[in-house]
């Protein structure tokens, strides 16, 4: 029998395969009912160039709930901003199998308006 988890963790893997043939980098999206969390992570998968969280300081700062869209929409600006300043402007977006809906879209959207291409 196949849950919810099981389904989106197969489909998360096979975009993943499909981004590693494909040599590119990928900014990866992981989201629970508080945090939500991305990372700009290499070809490989062994190196991660920029990240941003709902759980960083400079985030709480300005901030106090994690797990709302007006949440992701900064932590899209802060990956996209720090992604920027170790020259990445170009990447694929992993949405690790989720809905791409909801916070997942106002994530994405944000990092395209803060000049990240995908």
């Amino acid at each position: 029998m196949i849950n919810k988890k099981i389904a989106r963790l197969r489909r998360a893997r096979r975009s993943r395969a499909l981004f590693k043939r494909l040599g590119q980098l990928r900014l990866s999206v992981h989201k629970t009912p508080r945090h939500i969390y991305a990372q700009v992570i290499a070809p490989s998968g062994s190196e991660v160039l920029a990240s941003a969280s709902s759980l960083d300081q400079g985030f709480k700062q300005i901030m106090q709930w994690g797990g709302n869209i007006e949440a992701a929409k900064l932590v899209g600006q802060l990956v996209a901003q720090r992604a920027k300043t170790v020259g990445v402007s170009k990447v694929s977006f992993d949405r690790s199998g989720f809905k791409y809906h909801g916070r997942i879209k106002a994530l994405a959207d944000a990092a395209r308006a803060e000049g990240l291409v995908f």
